[in-house]
């Protein structure tokens, strides 16, 4: 039952069949099999087939409200009565952060806490939040705005650099503050947010949006126009800093958070995995 539970909530989240059995990991004609066994046991219809698309009918909707909080806390309770015991933390991370920077960090981070076993996961904030938020891992470093997640401890260790790396890494004759279009990171990211009234306060323009700031960088290099990309993006890529126009003392910086729910935030393996990460973050 609670497996069918699980891929009622991963459908509601996901919105069709492939993108819940690729969440799952499980086959399309699995995810179908387990909507159809829990309409069975419920004598509801719990969701309708629009083209790939799935639309839930009301007894689906409150369904997934009531059931959904309940799978999140037995996960926590799973990471608690095990990860924790065993020392391990289990952690999604920015792929932009563990991508670039972000090893060296947890490196460090290790060094002063022997005997803690990390696993990491690389995903884009937005799906680490929601991970934090189903219990599926026990911290997480992203970014964006540090208000916008109040269900959850949100404390900033880090204000990274943004820099623009001109396009095919020509000389730029620019001034801060003049007009600009840049390529940089698409609207559902977590650092957009967190950087667009900055590029409007510095009149850069978004010409051109990319899922990935490493695409943004590559595009930029390759000579596709000019990036907008955090600095360890560009470094991680070998663009010299002589090479980027820093706009940091320009105020324009993405947000790293250290993020987790607060009972696991409490707990006292995770405040001490927080206090070095924080510590080291700034000079990483």
């Amino acid at each position: 039952m609670i497996e069918n539970l699980e891929t009622l909530v991963a459908l509601s989240k996901a919105g069709t069949m492939m993108e819940a059995s690729t969440q799952l990991k499980i086959s399309q004609s699995a995810v179908s099999k387990r909507i159809a066994n829990l309409e069975r046991y419920y004598d509801r219809k719990l969701i309708e087939r629009h083209g790939r698309r799935v639309v839930f009918t009301h007894h689906g909707t409150r369904l997934v409200e009531r059931v959904g909080p309940l799978l999140s806390e037995l996960r926590s309770v799973f990471l608690e009565d095990n990860a924790l015991r065993k020392g391990k933390i289990i952690m999604g991370v920015s792929e932009a952060i563990l991508a670039s920077w972000g090893p060296r960090l947890f490196s460090q981070a290790g060094e002063q806490l022997p005997g803690v076993e990390f696993e990491f996961h690389a995903q884009r904030s937005p799906v680490v939040l929601d991970r934090l938020r189903s219990g599926e891992y026990m911290v997480g470093i992203c970014t964006g705005s540090p208000d916008a997640d109040t269900d959850l401890v949100s404390e900033v260790i880090r204000q990274e650099p943004m820099v623009i790396v001109p396009s095919g890494l020509a000389t730029l004759e620019y001034g801060v503050g003049e007009p600009l279009s840049v390529i940089t990171i698409e609207s559902r990211s977590g650092a957009w947010a967190s950087i667009e009234e900055d590029m409007a306060r510095l009149n850069l323009t978004r010409a051109v949006s990319l899922e990935s700031f490493f695409a943004v960088a590559q595009m930029a290099i390759a000579g596709f126009g000019h990036g907008l990309v955090p600095a360890g993006v560009a470094l991680t890529l070998g663009v010299q800093q002589d090479q980027f126009i820093p706009l940091a003392a320009e105020g324009l910086t993405r947000p790293v958070r250290f993020v987790a729910r607060k009972s696991m935030f409490a707990q006292d393996l995770v405040r001490s995995f927080y206090t070095e990460v924080s510590r080291l973050a700034v000079s990483v």
